[in-house]
């Protein structure tokens, strides 16, 4: 089979395509025929070596994709060969599982079932954007654990970075769940990209009155911020948080320093959640999933233009290109058609 790996940390020229053999599932384990894999920047960030340093062995790259069971392990229950799955996390421990190759080997706990009506797009595009979203939703105080429709209802989201890949998402589940979302962009194409997930109000946080345009929509305060610049956006967060609320960090586009204000915290009863896949657990995870999918079933979660999240396409032997991409901060969702069908 085709495979890309890497065997030093580095740009994506450390990117290479190897022929290597087709895998056999362990026990509790199952192979995957990738039809597409997703780029997210958590794997340019541990190809470069800026997350998790230098590999200590062959790498394949790319925790998200789609496809279809190829094989079982033993004591795998609830999956059947020609099963349509999307997986997350694939390369987690394991540097051989990353789904940028022909075939990928992962335990059955990271693979889900593919909607019915979902293609493998929406597969590959789902897995870590969707899951911090859901993550990132469900950690208020006073707020629900899971997702469904109403489950938001009455509350009032702000979603900064409202075009990117998990801002997108946020958008959408929030709008599933019921909630109020209010966007926060750069610039007007990306407004018009947040609009279209379903944002009722999108700001330019650029403007010097974002804050009271905030709170003119909001005005007892935000219950839920969904943050991706936590050190730039400190201020605003805090101007239009209400009592009680919860800012969820997610990233800090931008690496300026987190500053907290304890006497403002204080006084608002603050609470800050970060989230990061990789420890929150599979638990969380394989609940978020479940949500996700009877959002997808409901024809709540989308990927494309129209759903405010463009899809750029590569094939497996550009791989780096794909990877370069997302370096440089492309805006959508970079897919690479690893076995089209």
């Amino acid at each position: 089979m085709r495979a890309i790996r890497y065997v030093r940390s580095g740009d994506p020229s450390v990117l290479e395509m190897v022929d290597l053999p087709i895998p056999d599932p362990g026990d509790g384990e199952v192979r995957i025929r990738v039809i597409v894999s997703g780029v997210n920047p958590t794997d340019w960030k541990s190809r470069s070596g800026t997350f998790g340093g230098a590999p200590a062995e062959a790498t394949t790259p790319n925790h998200d994709g789609a496809g279809v069971v190829d094989a079982l392990g033993a004591g795998v229950n609830g999956l059947g060969v020609g099963d349509r799955v999307w997986v997350t996390l694939a390369g987690d421990g394991r540097p051989a599982g990353g789904t940028a190759q022909d075939y990928t080997v992962v335990p059955a706990e990271r693979v889900f079932p593919l909607p019915a009506g979902a293609d493998f797009e929406l597969g590959a595009a789902i897995g870590i954007p969707a899951i911090t979203a859901h993550r990132a939703l469900t950690v208020g105080e006073d707020g629900p654990a899971r997702l469904t429709p109403n489950a938001l209802a009455g509350r009032k989201i702000l979603v900064a970075g409202g075009a990117g890949a998990v801002g997108n998402a946020a958008i959408q589940l929030a709008r599933w769940a019921g909630a109020e979302v209010i966007a926060t962009v750069s610039q007007e194409a990306k407004a018009r990209l947040a609009a279209a997930a379903g944002a009722h109000h999108v700001l330019n946080y650029r403007q010097p009155d974002t804050a009271e345009a905030i709170r003119r929509i909001a005005a007892d305060g935000v219950d839920l911020v969904v943050e991706v610049a936590a050190g730039a956006n400190a201020r605003l967060d805090l101007a239009v948080l209400r009592p009680r609320g919860t800012i969820s960090i997610y990233a800090n586009d931008g690496g300026a320093p987190v500053e907290l204000e304890v006497g403002r915290n204080m006084g608002l009863n603050a609470r800050y959640q970060f989230v990061l896949l990789y420890t929150v657990g599979w638990d969380r995870i394989t609940a978020a999933a479940a949500d996700i999918n009877q959002a997808i079933e409901d024809g709540a979660l989308r990927v494309g233009e129209e759903a405010g999240l463009p899809l750029h396409r590569y094939s497996l032997e550009d791989t780096a290109a794909a990877h370069a991409a997302v370096e440089s901060g492309m805006v959508g969702k970079v897919l690479i058609a690893v076995n089209p069908t």
